[in-house]
């Protein structure tokens, strides 16, 4: 559900569609999907809780096992945000265990005229932790 910070989610989303709880939607245009998980999804690789304080448990999650090098997963927000000088900040927790699929986790903004301007990424195998 919200927070009272727009944009906020922690991905408690009981029944509900995350995407339309989140305001968030899957591109149709990359190769495979983001996924809504509340446990281990494959096995030990993966985090056995949320970061959400108290009783969160979902999280988003991809899965690479199957991927091949290049392909994405890619969600967007459904509104844009109103413009801002510096004041803007986007937080989140990420969980990225060693595997040899692991990608490179990228966020993005996207300016009035469509261009993506890449803002943060990762490519380390981080620890076993968010």
């Amino acid at each position: 559900y919200y927070t009272s910070i727009p944009g906020s989610c922690n991905f408690e989303t009981q029944d509900q569609e995350w995407t339309t709880v989140c305001g968030l939607m899957q591109d149709t245009t990359d190769d495979f999907d983001w996924n809504i998980s509340n446990g281990a999804v494959t096995g030990q690789t993966d985090p056995h809780t949320d970061h959400t304080p108290g009783k969160g448990q979902s999280f988003l999650y991809v899965n690479s096992s199957s991927q091949k090098e290049g392909n994405r997963a890619r969600i967007t927000t459904t509104k844009f945000f109103p413009a801002s000088t510096g004041v803007c900040r986007v937080r989140f927790w990420f969980w990225m265990f060693a595997s040899r699929q692991t990608g490179i986790l990228k966020v993005y903004t996207v300016e009035e005229h469509g261009m993506d301007i890449l803002m943060w990424s990762s490519s380390r195998n981080e620890e076993n932790k968010w």
